[in-house]
């Protein structure tokens, strides 16, 4: 689909990687880029965000290059989405429902598709109006009372009855998932979770580790549905590795909401596994992004090491780092090259062996031993 893109600079330190980071996304959704419009504003123009006269601007583009979408790398309000759809004459997409899209494009699980669908239902209730434009000439007075508002009326109880089963549905996995965590928590087995920014190689990490098969690609999102793995690792006993769906800027809270049940595997883990790429030169900020949606999800308090993963292409060499206290806070590893995955597992061991001495109280003999046997060197 022949696409322009739409970036407005409203003054933020990170708009040219967020711009280059939403090219990735159009172009995995499919779209064949025939023009990016770049443009400044101190703040959003109210009617068509744009302004009217980069409005005019853009709509010659899609004219010249004969695009049939218009792709927009910012979230549009339902008044402004239709006000550029009747200026351009085509439709209009925003960040919001473009993650989206390529969020259901590349779920491949039952739950996944679930909360997929949840969340473009909620997306798609505040911009029901713009479905509905025939009919306005049928509309008249004060509230715009007729058979368009009757229609519209009626989808909304359409889909607000389709998400509330969602809703149900996706409580009834929230409860299985629960009922699995017990009975790990009983057996003893320490939980993993692998969380990071979108394509910093987690799946590849995760299928290096586990020899398992996900899916892996240098793409954003390529992975939607966690995927737990059952492993042995000498010195830590049983661990149970889960790959997660990664983060990105703004992403979009509705997907934080539908995603509840399978980010609750991170709210729940022992240790998270913070994938950093190595090799972005936006890494820093990616790392605060991660931990803002952490925060939102109410994970911000589970320990977690930072694995800097993509070390081959920077050609250094696997390491660990700690911190003050003498704990493993950072691990150097190149997941694809399946380097530093030794020093990965020994900071699991170290974890686990440190959390196995915080359950035992101070006056049993245990506590000495134990606390002897993981000083660090």
């Amino acid at each position: 689909m022949r696409a322009v893109v739409v970036s407005i600079d409203f003054g933020k330190p990170d708009f040219e990687p967020q711009t280059e980071e939403f090219i990735m996304l159009a172009k995995g959704a499919g779209a064949e880029i025939v023009d990016t419009i770049i443009a400044r504003r101190p703040r959003p123009d109210a009617k068509l965000f744009v302004g009217t006269g980069k409005a005019d601007e853009i709509g010659l583009a899609v004219q010249a290059h004969d695009a049939e979408i218009v792709l927009v790398n910012h979230a549009l309000s339902p008044g402004q989405q239709r006000n550029l759809e009747r200026v351009f004459n085509v439709r209009v997409v925003d960040r919001v429902a473009l993650i989206l899209d390529i969020f259901a494009l590349r779920a491949q699980s039952h739950e996944g598709k679930l909360q997929v669908e949840l969340a473009q239902l909620q997306h798609l209730m505040t911009r029901l109006t713009r479905m509905w434009s025939h009919l306005e000439r049928q509309r008249g007075g004060i509230g715009m009372r007729g058979p368009g508002e009757s229609q519209l009326e009626m989808d909304k109880r359409i889909i607000g009855d389709k998400v509330k089963r969602l809703h149900e549905r996706l409580e009834l996995l929230t409860r299985q998932r629960h009922t699995q965590r017990r009975a790990r928590a009983r057996s003893g087995t320490l939980s993993v979770s692998l969380v990071g920014y979108t394509n910093a190689g987690k799946s590849t990490l995760f299928n290096a580790f586990t020899r398992a098969d996900v899916y892996a690609a240098d793409q954003l999102f390529a992975t939607l549905d966690t995927t737990s793995r059952r492993i042995w690792v000498d010195g830590a006993g049983q661990v149970v590795v889960s790959d997660t769906v990664g983060f990105i800027r703004e992403l979009p809270h509705m997907l934080v909401a539908a995603f509840k049940a399978t980010l609750e595997e991170t709210i729940n883990a022992d240790l998270l596994l913070h994938v950093v790429d190595h090799s972005s030169p936006q890494r820093d900020e990616q790392i605060s992004e991660v931990n803002k949606v952490l925060k939102e999800i109410g994970a911000d308090h589970v320990p977690c090491i930072l694995v800097y993963n993509k070390i081959d292409m920077a050609g250094l060499d696997p390491a660990v780092e700690r911190d003050e206290h003498g704990t493993i806070s950072r691990v150097f590893v190149s997941a694809s090259e399946r380097s530093g995955l030794d020093l990965l597992r020994g900071a699991m061991v170290e974890f686990s062996q440190r959390a196995a001495v915080a359950e035992v109280p101070e006056e049993d003999p245990r506590f000495d031993a134990r606390r002897s046997s993981i000083s660090p060197p």
